[in-house]
């Protein structure tokens, strides 16, 4: 009697001191999302036929920019050594940006009207 009442006492400490552990080491292997330090895009939303939009950050770097639609699709994809991004060739609409600076990438909404 004594053996079965210590051996349903220590499944029952592994099964309730499983998850606490699993939890902890799932959160120590989360990873850190990193973001574009200063990252700014304006004017948004762009209007008055104005044709270029600037995209800045701290670092300065190069940049690839990629447009998407609404619906995920990529449109195309382009690389900028300044600041200045040339937009006369998209109509009006909400495109998707994927800004990837020193492989560090974010995602923005850029408004043309």
């Amino acid at each position: 009697m004594k053996r079965n009442y210590f051996l349903s006492l220590l499944i029952v400490l592994a099964f309730f001191t499983t998850p606490y552990s699993d939890a902890q080491n799932n959160a120590n292997n989360t990873p850190i999302e990193k973001n574009i330090e200063g990252l700014s895009v304006y004017p948004n939303p762009v209007s008055d036929g104005k044709t270029y939009v600037y995209i800045t950050s701290k670092l300065r770097l190069n940049k690839k920019v990629e447009f998407y639609n609404v619906l995920g699709k990529q449109l195309f994809s382009t690389y900028i050594t300044g600041k200045e991004l040339n937009i006369s060739n998209l109509s009006k609409g909400v495109y998707i940006l994927k800004i990837t600076e020193n492989n560090i990438s974010e995602i923005r909404k850029l408004v043309i009207k």
